[in-house]
This record gives C-alpha cells, structure tokens and sequence, in this order.
C-alpha cells in the first residue's frame, strides 16, 4: 500500500507534469508557480555567495568530478556514474563515489572502522562498499548507491549529505585519489574541479519551470558551470537542434551524445540471462518506480514487446511484499509471458517464498557514447592526468567558483 506522502507526492507529479485536471489541480499550479519565482531567487541569492567567496568551498587535496544535472530525475546519471568510475579505475585511478543515498533508512547499529593503527574512526560516512566488500544492502545504502556498488569492483560508494566527510574517509582510509561526487552539481559546499552535466534529450530543460512549478533545479544559464554536457537517451537520432540550444548556455563545453541501450535481461532472482530477442512478441507486464517510466515502457515497445500491464510506483519507492504480490498474481491471471522492470528497481524486490508463476527480469542499460567520443577520451585523459592527492596540512578553503 503506498503512504499518504507518497500518494500525495504521486499526485503532485501529475500537477507538475499538466496530466492531473480538475479545479483543484488548477489552484495549485498557481501556487506552485508563484513558490517557483520564491525558490528561483533562492537559488540565485546561493549561487552568488559561493561565486563571491562569501561563502566558502572546502578543497580536499585531490581531485572532485561532479556529476549532476539542472533538471530533477530521469536523465539517466547513474549508468553514466557508472561507466566513468569503470573507465577510471581501469585507466588506474582510485576511484570514490560520494552519494547522498536519496531515501535510504537510518543504520539499526553504527557501522565501525578502524584506522592504520588499529584506532576507531569517528564521524563515519555509511560504507556502502570499500571496493572489495559491500557491506550495506539497498534499504540502508539506497538502491542506486547499492547498485553502483553491486555492479563496480574497485570502486568505494560512501552514503552520507556531508560529501565533505565522506571525501576525507575515502582519501584517509581508503587511499583514494579521485572523487565522484554522484548527482552533486548543487552540491557547492565541496569544490568541483570537473562539472558533468547531464541533458535529458526527451525533456532537456523539464517542464521549462522551476521547482515546485517543474522540474528545473537551476535557471538554464547554470550550464555556463558545465566543463563537459553529456546528452543522454538521444535514441540513436542527431541533436543539432538542441546542442544549438545549449550553446546560448554554454558555448565552450565538449558536448557529448550519448543513448542509454539495453544489453540484456536478468532474472532477478536466479541470475538467468536472456538476449533482447525474447522480448520479441511477448505479452509483457511492466513494474517501475522512477521518475520516467514511460521512457522504459516505450523501450520495451521498440524491442518487439507487447506491454499489457504498466504499474508504476513513486520514484525510489521500496516494495511492500502484499502489493507484489498482488501484481504478480493479476499477471498471472492475464497470462503474463514475463514481467520485466529496471535494475534499480529489482534490488528492491524481495524473493517471494514462491516462486513467481510469471519469471521476473530486469533490462539491464549501458551507456553508448553516439556522438563525441574524442570529448569523451579527452575528459577521462584529462581526469587521469591530475596528480596524486596532497597532504591535509595543504588543503585550504576556495576562494573561486
């Protein structure tokens, strides 16, 4: 069963997005929409004291890249959060990657480290991984973070809002020499010596409105901060349109073209691989809490899939075993061949006593670089170039943004 918060935060994503009506939904565009101009000149006013110095960045010694967009969710960051900390770690670099863990539950007990000498450690971020051991499961570390985790050996995912914190364990004790802030473009209080920046090629600016009105975080005229502009889910198509757009923004940055392409399916449950070929003709339920779900509904269309059922959550929503369930017996009623949902929706699914009378998959999506890979070397050589982290007693406050 969802909670009133999160019914109440479903609705509110119909009166963003003009699909729920009514007079009701009417009035409260027009609040929200008077509470965008508030949060717009809030945005503004932080945006100039960190650009003035008077408020201040912490520099850690080494090297932060974030990435990050303008707009909220769906611009598919985590796989490319993915292949960069892949990338890197191959190219030799020792890679962490510094998350807030959006929706993740409180530690039942503190976990514990000890430092080089056999000391305990204080002020721990949450481990998701060190890069050898995962030590957190999704409910406490968050499904993303717990996904980079599952899916990146060698690379460390720290939980924590502090970044700063969770920056100076990975330095200290896990000896790493570059930082990936995760979703971390608003994330000011840590100095970013790269800013990737993420562009939805379905919805590039969101609604065009800022939050709470819509989707926007920043004013469009934040790209100017980005030094490389990745634009995701291009479905295989040209973007002349939209770089031209950009470049009003931002007309130096390497821009990137890259689609999100589906690989393979994965039972959830046993491992069990599938070609993007069984797709083909089969009557397939599908099961999402994220904040587009109709983007992966319409990429199982282009595979060759019948959809027939679409149950959609709240984005990050964390599955109660009754409504599954539920869901997993009407798609066994309608004949269901296979229920298919995302990757990072199945570590959120707990295995049912029963086996499922319909087999549970997840598409599995890498990023594909379309257009720009020479921007695409040129960052990663420019990363893997940067020297060697430097002791504590150097690092110092910012004073540039």
């Amino acid at each position: 069963m969802k909670s009133r918060s999160e019914e109440f935060e479903e609705w509110g994503t119909e009166v963003i997005f003009g699909r729920a009506k009514g007079f009701r939904a009417t009035m409260m565009r027009m609040v929200l929409r008077g509470a965008s101009w508030l949060f717009r000149l809030v945005v503004l006013a932080r945006l100039y004291l960190f650009h003035s110095s008077i408020a201040r960045q912490a520099r850690l010694g080494t090297l932060v890249v974030s990435v990050g967009n303008i707009t909220v969710g769906g611009t598919g960051k985590t796989p490319v959060v993915e292949l960069l900390a892949r990338t890197l770690t191959q190219r030799g670099r020792k890679v962490a990657i510094l998350t807030r863990g959006y929706k993740s539950a409180d530690l039942d007990e503190p976990q514990e480290w000890k430092d080089e000498h056999g000391g305990r450690v204080e002020q721990l971020p949450k481990i998701a991984s060190d890069g050898k051991t995962r030590y957190l499961g999704p409910l406490h570390s968050g499904d993303e973070p717990f996904m980079l985790a599952k899916n990146l050996d060698g690379v460390a995912v720290l939980v924590d809002k502090n970044r700063i914190k969770s920056g100076i364990f990975a330095i200290e004790h896990l000896g790493c020499d570059t930082l990936l802030l995760d979703d971390g473009m608003q994330y000011l209080k840590l100095a970013h010596e790269l800013d990737i920046v993420l562009v939805d090629c379905g919805a590039p600016f969101g609604t065009g409105a800022m939050l709470p009105r819509g989707t926007l975080r920043e004013p469009r005229g934040s790209l100017a901060r980005a030094s490389y502009i990745i634009l995701t889910k291009c479905g295989g198509k040209p973007q002349d349109e939209l770089i031209a757009a950009i470049r009003k923004y931002n007309p130096v940055a390497d821009i990137i073209v890259s689609d999100h392409g589906p690989k393979y399916l994965e039972n959830v449950f046993t491992g069990e691989r599938l070609p993007l070929e069984a797709l083909r003709g089969k009557w397939v339920a599908c099961l999402s809490g994220i904040a587009r779900p109709e983007s992966f509904e319409d990429s199982l269309r282009s595979l060759g899939a019948n959809v027939e059922i679409c149950r959609r959550f709240p984005d990050h929503h964390w599955f109660e075993q009754s409504e599954l369930q539920e869901f997993y017996d009407r798609c066994a009623d309608r004949a269901m061949d296979m229920i298919v949902t995302t990757e990072k929706d199945a570590v959120r699914l707990e295995k049912p006593e029963e086996d499922p009378e319909v087999p549970i998959y997840f598409l599995r999506i890498e990023v594909e670089i379309y257009e720009g890979r020479e921007a695409w070397e040129r960052c990663v050589d420019r990363i893997c170039g940067i020297s060697a982290p430097r002791p504590r007693d150097e690092w110092a406050p910012s004073s540039s943004f």
